[in-house]
């Protein structure tokens, strides 16, 4: 949802959802833009759904399945996909190299492309406890992403949404996550999800990992309810896809699915090449996730 609100406002100025949409409840918020119909998913969900669909149709985390699928994805030219995405998908590595490879040669691989994608793949391994859902989100994110500081951004969101998919409050619960994290990179996550930290006093674009989780992060914890939650995250600019879609998988393990606007459910949309002609909506999206959700 929060990547479908996001897309228009990409790379565009703080404040500038809220300034065309003043007051919460305008029928027109899911409105497109940017080269995104309204309520278009993009590549955020798109590899979010393959990951969840592998997951389910293999019983399990099959990492080969999963490259092969991301891979059909980017073949298939979806209308957006990360430089560094679409680089480890088409270098003609296998599964198990590709990423790495990247990594070695370009010594930047530390966008939240893991990130994105990862709500699915937390509400699977959420039911299997905090080291197995940590540890398998480390591993997936390491299929595109080579820097190790991707695979620890990524395995804080999962626990974080295992907590509140617990029903407890999952920023409470960030000292313990953060004594997981690889001694190499716990003072830059904790850095980034301390109390007082706001998103101006990030050192990089929100397109990097550890801004674009302490964004959403801030973003809930600041907010009372799902909906100001994904207001706050599009208003910061930037990335808006990326943050809103982390913060509304937070948001969401949070407040529940009742908390979600009708009046953004409705044209919400996910087109996914690489998979036919399918394109998922309301109905397929909610049995998915509980399918996820065993």
């Amino acid at each position: 949802m929060g990547d479908a609100l996001g897309a228009p406002f990409e790379f565009g100025l703080a404040g500038v959802f809220s300034t065309r949409f003043p007051v919460p409840a305008t029928e027109n918020e899911m409105c497109g833009g940017g080269g995104w119909d309204a309520g278009e998913a993009t590549d955020d969900t798109q590899m979010a759904v393959h990951l969840a669909e592998s997951l389910l149709e293999r019983g399990g985390l099959d990492l080969p399945d999963v490259f092969a699928r991301f891979q059909r994805w980017a073949a298939c030219d979806p209308k957006d996909i990360g430089l560094q995405t679409e680089d480890v998908l088409t270098n003609g590595m296998p599964w198990d190299r590709a990423a790495a490879t990247h990594f070695r040669t370009n010594h930047r691989a530390a966008g939240n492309g893991s990130l994105m994608r990862a709500t699915t793949s937390a509400v699977y391994f959420a039911g299997r406890g905090q080291d197995a859902t940590m540890d398998a989100a480390r591993r997936i994110a390491a299929l595109t992403h080579g820097d190790p500081a991707t695979w620890e951004g990524t395995a804080v969101f999962h626990d974080l949404l295992r907590v509140a998919l617990e029903g407890d409050d999952p920023v409470a619960a960030l000292p313990g996550s953060l004594a997981l994290v690889d001694p190499d990179h716990r003072e830059r996550y904790s850095t980034v999800l301390a109390p007082r930290w706001h998103p101006d006093d990030a050192t990089e674009f929100n397109g990097a990992v550890w801004p674009c989780l302490g964004s959403a992060v801030w973003a809930l914890r600041t907010t009372s309810g799902y909906e100001d939650a994904i207001r706050a995250a599009i208003d910061l600019g930037g990335d808006t896809d990326t943050v809103a879609a982390v913060t509304g998988g937070l948001a969401g393990a949070v407040y529940g699915a009742d908390a979600i606007p009708v009046r953004w459910t409705e044209p919400l949309h996910v087109p996914l090449p690489g998979s036919g002609e399918r394109v998922l909506r309301l109905p397929e999206l909610t049995d998915l996730a509980r399918r996820l959700a065993g």
